[in-house]
């Protein structure tokens, strides 16, 4: 049988059958049209080992010899006997391919299994890759695992993974590869604020633009491990799966399970080559909202500038305090109000109310209608929060059926079950009890249907700690659930945009991005905390889905205080918006963030559709990055860039930075947006007595002068940024 060769975007993706097996002989740089005869890369046999090459299989399988993590775990259980059938040979029985799309099925009659795999190499070099186990066999077979792995080069010898907290989500980590199996998992139900939204293998000290890069990310919500598996003779093998709970998927004969999608993307050029990859699929969606000038999909639509009122008001809300904001949003630009938290029946703290999905009668007499007529009619859409997944013991709802609420008993609490731990006084709402499913679907199609609401701010505050249906753990069916939610609502409510809010950033996934249209990074608006919040969540996600607001002057979350032009400038580079009261912004402040607010109206189209450049700064107590304009609009006519002091430098001046990512044959003029030297109230975010003399009038100079030499700099005050501005000559 011939061997598969998907190829796009300088990737390549070969897989042999001559041994019987799906193995995958390389993931990584385009190999060309044509390919030798693939007996020349066959090993070895070392010493004291299997009599026979162990293939790196597209289903790691210890019945080819792998010593390694399995790809397939289980066991059948018949007449009595478990334990049975807990290693497959799986075998190829047919390939087919179209395009750059591929199925291959696997299986052994002896075990009674068969594995479909379905592969896509998309235009943009992203690989998707999943698995559908089906048992084949005529008594039930309990699955343990179904993994997804890729093999990298053997001259990946450095793994990069991110972790975090709540308010420190997706910062980086790295590790030497070493013999054994390097572990991430989540075990929160939910994708997790320490989840690892990237897991990537690349060379030595691979960096944003230099180095080859082999990453990977599941598209699950729910728990889930991502992993590294070395087992010694050179071979490493990166990857993900489903983290199963006790019995979740018992397989009937007949049966079938899908894993998850892995994503995965090869870059020869550094990690800024992995983003063109993951971002190059987004933007390909066909409910990827992009600005019309960008694209020909009808969904076009420009971003619009946000104000979320929750640090405004809290829990405090009346109607006059309301149309006070909204006259204010209205005159400052703001084309999008979400009223948060706090107008539904009984909520007047975080303890009572959660599942009563009605508009609270005594807060809201007429109803939502007046503030959403006051906000409609000032031209700004009207977005509303909402928590559907969870429940207050303090509710109507969970008094009318307690046996709603998810956790370990077969019995609900009023009839002596025990519940899981509260947090944030609250619980889950049991949504794979198809009542209780229902019964929140009908609440929020309801909601949708009565009021001229454009968006939802979709919350989910809590893990789901020993989450159960009737007695059994059912955190699988609970994420299948909630996607089916969100599939429903959407298809019934197309107009409506959805944000995936859960303690902040606590879900983000390629899973629910599937079915959301922009998510919250972070509870977090410090500025500082959100420079590498959104820098790595950017690695993945493109700005246009992930909202980033100015927050008040000192952060609620942190107590840092930062001038607005810090602040700004880092929520420019995403789905601009305010968590902030604005009415006590005045004067001089004021036009100041209505100077930002004009400032991403101007550039949102390239931000929301350009490539994302993050240099390589020798001195790590800068930041440089920015978007530089696709293709479509010609290629590098505009970009824009942010230089971020995140802390004292080590040296006096930080010199000559070269500014990547321009086309090396255009004429570039660059200019100081904000703030220059001339902007006398921003004096103090330069340290030196006299700027390089180009930032007072611009400069100009090729695309790769830039890259090879680069731009003196100014030595910047911590916690201080300068937006600078590219036109093409």
């Amino acid at each position: 049988m011939n061997p598969l060769h998907l190829r796009s975007a300088g990737t390549s993706l070969v897989i042999s059958f001559d041994n019987g097996e799906a193995e995958i002989i390389h993931w990584g740089a385009d190999l060309g049209s044509t390919l030798p005869d693939l007996a020349i890369v066959t090993a070895a046999i070392p010493p004291s080992s299997i009599d026979a090459t162990v293939p790196a299989g597209l289903l790691p399988q210890a019945s080819s010899g792998w010593r390694g993590r399995p790809a397939l775990r289980g066991h059948r259980m018949t007449d009595g006997v478990s334990g049975l059938d807990f290693s497959a040979r799986l075998r190829v029985e047919t390939v087919s391919i179209e395009g750059k799309s591929a199925v291959i099925v696997q299986s052994d009659p002896g075990a009674g299994l068969t594995v479909s795999s379905s592969l896509t190499l998309h235009n943009g070099g992203l690989l998707e890759l999943r698995h559908t186990v089906t048992n084949s066999g005529t008594s039930p077979y309990q699955l343990d695992e179904l993994a997804t792995v890729l093999p990298v080069a053997n001259n990946a010898t450095e793994l990069l993974d991110l972790t975090g907290r709540w308010c420190r989500e997706r910062h980086p980590q790295r590790r030497t590869i070493q013999q054994g199996t390097w572990v991430r998992t989540g075990r929160h139900g939910r994708t997790g604020h320490d989840s690892s939204l990237l897991f990537a293998a690349g060379t030595a000290g691979f960096g944003n633009r230099h180095g080859q890069v082999w990453a990977t990310h599941l598209a699950w919500s729910g728990n889930h491990e991502q992993f590294a598996d070395s087992i010694g003779d050179g071979r490493t093998m990166i990857g993900g799966s489903e983290l199963l709970g006790p019995a979740e998927v018992i397989l009937a004969p007949g049966g079938s399970y899908t894993t998850p999608a892995l994503f995965a993307a090869y870059s020869g050029h550094g990690i800024d080559g992995i983003s063109e990859a993951f971002y190059s699929w987004f933007r390909s969606r066909p409910h990827h909202v992009l600005p019309a000038a960008t694209t020909g999909l009808p969904a076009g639509k420009a971003r619009p500038v946000v104000l979320n009122v929750w640090e405004a008001v809290y829990f405090d809300h009346n109607l006059p305090t309301l149309l006070d904001l909204a006259e204010s949003a209205a005159e400052l630009g703001v084309e999008r109000f979400v009223l948060d938290d706090g107008w539904f029946r009984g909520r007047r703290d975080d303890r009572a109310g959660l599942g009563d999905w009605y508009v609270d009668e005594d807060l809201w007499p007429d109803g939502l209608t007046p503030l959403i007529e006051a906000v409609t009619s000032r031209g700004m859409e009207f977005g509303l929060w909402v928590e559907p997944e969870m429940v207050n013991l303090n509710s109507d709802l969970v008094r009318a059926h307690p046996e709603w609420i998810a956790g370990p008993s077969i019995h609900s609490y009023k009839d002596g079950g025990r519940l899981p731990l509260e947090w944030r006084q609250q619980h889950i709402l049991d949504l794979v009890n198809p009542d209780a499913w229902q019964y929140i679907y009908d609440r929020m199609d309801a909601l949708l249907r009565e009021n001229n609401i454009s968006y939802l701010k979709w919350d989910q505050n809590r893990d789901l700690l020993e989450h159960g249906h009737g007695g059994r753990s059912s955190v699988h069916e609970q994420t299948l659930a909630t996607y089916r939610l969100f599939d429903e609502l959407r298809q019934a409510h197309p107009g409506v945009e959805i944000e995936s809010c859960s303690s902040g950033g606590a879900r983000v996934d390629l899973g629910i991005l599937e079915r959301t249209d922009r998510i919250w990074g972070s509870d977090c608006n410090d500025a500082l905390e959100r420079q590498t919040i959104q820098r790595w969540t950017g690695v993945v996600v493109p700005p246009e889905l992930v909202g980033g607001h100015v927050g008040p002057t000192t952060s609620h979350t942190t107590a840092r205080t930062h001038d607005l032009s810090f602040r700004a400038i880092t929520a420019l580079f995403g789905h601009f918006g305010m968590e902030w009261d604005v009415r006590s912004v005045q004067g001089a402040e004021r036009e100041e963030l209505k100077r930002f607010i004009a400032l991403y109206k101007k550039h949102r189209n390239l931000i929301h559709s350009g490539r994302m450049v993050r240099a390589d700064v020798a001195d790590d107590s800068l930041m440089l990055h920015g978007v530089v304009a696709p293709d479509e609009a010609g290629p590098g006519t505009a970009a824009l860039f942010a230089l971020v002091s995140t802390r004292t430098a080590f040296a006096e001046q930080p010199g000559r930075i070269s500014l990547p990512g321009l086309d090396p044959d255009r004429e570039y003029r660059i200019e100081a947006v904000f703030p220059t030297p001339t902007d006398a109230d921003y004096s103090h975010t330069f340290t030196q007595v006299r700027a390089p003399a180009w930032l007072a009038d611009g400069a100009v100079a090729s695309g790769h002068f830039l890259a090879e030499v680069g731009l003196p700099m100014p030595a910047l005050n911590p916690e201080h940024a300068l937006l600078l501005e590219f036109t093409a000559l």
